[in-house]
C-alpha cells in the first residue's frame, strides 16, 4: 500500500509518500521561516496562503522522486488537527479532493500521532508498549503509548509547552525567529555555572509540567543583571539546562511509574541537542531511548503518511465530508485493531 502524507498544520509544506512493504519513498519540505521571520511569529492567514501555493508542486516534486504517478498512490492521508485552523484546511481539502479524485480511501491523522510514530520510520524502531514525550512549541506531554491509537496521558503542561517557553524567552532575549534553535545555538556560548534556574514542579508529585515561570525568571534575571551578551548568552544557557533537566526529571520518574524500559522522545524540541544527550544518557540505566532523525522533529509529510498508513491498513477511512480541529486531545483518535 503506498500512501500521499499530506502536513499543512502550521508554517511547513510537508509532502511524503510511503510503502507499507518498502518503507519511506520519498518526501519534501517546504518551510516558510523566511515569510514570517519579519513579523517575530507566524501569521495565520500568511501560512495558509503559502500551503496554497506550494502544496501542489511539492506533491508533483515528490512523486516524481519517488518514480510514481498518481495512479500508483493507494490512499491519502491529510493532517486534521490540531493547529491553525486555516492551513489545516488546505491540507484536508487537498487530501480528500485528491483521494475522490484518485479513487482511494483518505484519512485524517491527529499531528502529534504523526509526531509520536516518527520513530517508527527509522531502521531500529521501537516496539509497544513505551512512553513517549511529546515536546513542541503548542505540547509538552507524556503518554504511555501501547499501540496505534491506544494512547493514556500521563502528563500535560499546565501553561506555557517547553518549545513556546523556548521561544519566548528567545524573544526576550532579543534572538531572532524561530526562537527555540536561536535560543540553543546562544545558548552554547553560555558559562552553566553562571546562573542556575528553578526545576518547575519537579519537587512535586505527578507528571505535569510548567514552563512559564521560567520565563519570567529569566526576565528578572536579565533586568537584575544586565543586557550585554555575554550576561544574555548565560541566561540562556540556565534556561536550557532549566528545561531539559525538568524534561529529563519527568521523564524518569514516567518510566519508573510505569514500569516501562523504552522512551520515545519526538517533536520539535526533541531535535535539541542537550536534551538528547541528557536522555541518550538513560542507556546506562538499561533504557533504550528513540529519536527521530533531526529532519522529521519538526512538523513533515512522512510521519502523517507513516501514521496514515497504519490506519488505512486498518480499515479506517473517511468518507466524502472534511473537517480540521484547530483543538484536538491526542487520546481521542480511535485505536487500531492489533
Amino acid at each position: 500500500m503506498r500512501i500521499i502524507g499530506l502536513e499543512t498544520s502550521c508554517d511547513e509544506t510537508g509532502v511524503a509518500v510511503y510503502d507499507s512493504q518498502c518503507g519511506l519513498l520519498a518526501h519534501g519540505l517546504y518551510s516558510q521561516v523566511s515569510l514570517h521571520q519579519d513579523y517575530g511569529g507566524v501569521v495565520p492567514e500568511l501560512a495558509s496562503r503559502d500551503h496554497v501555493r506550494k502544496a501542489l508542486p511539492l506533491l508533483k516534486q515528490v512523486l516524481d522522486q519517488a518514480g510514481l504517478r498518481r495512479d500508483d498512490i493507494d490512499g491519502v492521508a491529510y493532517t486534521a488537527g490540531p493547529g491553525l485552523i486555516g492551513a489545516l484546511l488546505v491540507g484536508a481539502a487537498l487530501g480528500r479532493s485528491l483521494a475522490w479524485a484518485l479513487e482511494v480511501p483518505a484519512v485524517a491523522v491527529h499531528h502529534m500521532e504523526g509526531h509520536l510514530l516518527a520513530p517508527m520510520l527509522e531502521s531500529d524502531p521501537p516496539d509497544f508498549p513505551f512512553v513517549a514525550l511529546l515536546v513542541s512549541g503548542g505540547h509538552t506531554q507524556l503518554v504511555r503509548v501501547d499501540g496505534v491509537g491506544r494512547y493514556a496521558l500521563l502528563g500535560d503542561t499546565l501553561d506555557d509547552a517547553a518549545g513556546e517557553a523556548f521561544d519566548k524567552t528567545a524573544k526576550l532575549l532579543g534572538l531572532g525567529y524561530p526562537g527555540g534553535p536561536a535560543l540553543a545555538r546562544f545558548a552554547g556560548q553560555g558559562d552553566p555555572a553562571c546562573f542556575r534556574f528553578p526545576r518547575p514542579m519537579v519537587n512535586r508529585p505527578g507528571l505535569d509540567f510548567s514552563f512559564s515561570g521560567l520565563k519570567t525568571f529569566a526576565l528578572t534575571t536579565l533586568k537584575e543583571q544586565g543586557a550585554d551578551p555575554q550576561t544574555r548568552a548565560d541566561i540562556a544557557r540556565a534556561f536550557e539546562e532549566a528545561v531539559v533537566d525538568t524534561l529529563a526529571i519527568k521523564c524518569r520518574r514516567a518510566l519508573d511509574q510505569t514500569g516501562l524500559q523504552r522512551l520515545v522522545v519526538a517533536g520539535g524540541v526533541s531535535a535539541n541537542h542537550r536534551l538528547r544527550e541528557r536522555l541518550q544518557g538513560m542507556a546506562t540505566e538499561g533504557i533504550a531511548v528513540f529519536f527521530p532523525r533531526p529532519e522529521f522533529c519538526t512538523d513533515n509529510g512522512a510521519m502523517i503518511a507513516y501514521a496514515g498508513c497504519q490506519r488505512l491498513s486498518a480499515g479506517q477511512s473517511q468518507d466524502l465530508s472534511f473537517s480540521a480541529w484547530p483543538r484536538w486531545a491526542l487520546t481521542e483518535p480511535v485505536p487500531v485493531s492489533v
